[in-house]
């Protein structure tokens, strides 16, 4: 097992739940200074900007309204609102290639999965009459059945519905036989804090595990999202989908403020590529999953510590 994996990320990730570490992130300027690095700002205005950005730099995005794990179906309705807001805002701005990325949790899921389905439906009507793709995000491992549940229900509904599969889990190379012929799936490692016993715990195995999940689902006809930043790996991509002239359904995904130089450079070689712009002000659980993924967003969050002392 990698240090960085088996002990740093599960490190950062139970710190980051303190009360006190959480205050301290989300109402200092250092807090908000790391933020800006990741998230593109707290207003859907702030997020159509960054499309446009990344639209000049011929990469194309997925809009997420950042936000999980509400408690009361209000919040939930009023978390459908935004995603009718952002679904009308991409509507009106054709010049953007948008899809919308979706976390169940932020729309009743806890509450239970037909209320959750009562919030969603409408969103991907809404999605479907404006010809935007969905993309159903995958959250921690507690939530697989019930978000698959969801999504097939939403695939019946819509085919412009996709989701996430996790290529840390234990139980996605079974889950991948499951999804519907053709279906868009969005090929994630994995960023929750897992117990060991239903997660790959080592980088190689993840990796190789993320390999034979993207081999699975291009034989079987998926159209895919590679959601990785890391060079092997998306050289061994361009490699396989070159020899078959697959770039139709193959597509790259790296996130707002990560390798900003590698989006540029695989634009400019003429692949297809999509960036993950997180917006809103519920903007903490998603940056210390940042923070835990990669050791230098931590030296990005230390360097910035000194300088603001």
């Amino acid at each position: 097992m990698g240090f960085s994996t088996g002990v740093v990320r599960p490190a950062i990730l139970r710190v980051a739940h303190h009360p006190w570490i959480e205050r301290l992130a989300t109402g200092t300027r250092l807090g908000h200074a790391v933020a800006d690095r990741f998230v593109a700002g707290e207003t859907l205005a702030d997020a159509l900007a960054a499309a446009r950005e990344a639209a000049a730099a011929d990469t194309s995005v997925m809009l997420n309204h950042l936000g999980e794990n509400v408690t009361t179906m209000q919040e939930a309705l009023a978390e459908r609102e935004a995603y009718l807001a952002e679904i009308a805002a991409a509507a009106a701005a054709p010049e953007l290639d948008v899809v919308v990325s979706v976390k169940l949790t932020q729309l009743g899921l806890d509450t239970s999965v037909e209320d959750c389905w009562r919030t969603l439906e409408p969103v991907i009507d809404a999605a479907t009459e404006a010809e935007l793709d969905v993309m159903i995000d995958m959250e921690d491992h507690t939530y697989v059945d019930r978000t698959l549940e969801i999504f097939h229900r939403a695939h019946e509904r819509s085919s412009r519905v996709g989701v996430a599969m996790q290529s840390y889990l234990l139980r996605s190379s079974e889950d991948l036989f499951t999804l519907p012929a053709g279906c868009r799936v969005r090929l994630v490692k994995g960023a929750y804090l897992e117990p060991p016993e239903v997660v790959w715990r080592g980088k190689r195995e993840v990796d190789r595990a993320y390999t034979r999940l993207f081999t699975t689902a291009l034989e079987r006809g998926h159209r895919i999202d590679v959601a990785t930043h890391d060079p092997a790996m998306i050289a061994g991509v361009r490699a396989r989908v070159d020899a078959i002239d697959g770039w139709s359904r193959v597509e790259f995904q790296m996130l707002y403020g990560v390798r900003r130089d590698l989006q540029v450079q695989l634009a400019a070689q003429g692949y297809p590529v999509r960036v993950y712009i997180p917006y809103g002000t519920e903007w903490y659980p998603y940056l210390t999953r940042r923070l835990a993924e990669r050791p230098a967003n931590l030296w990005f969050f230390f360097s910035n510590l000194v300088r603001t002392r």
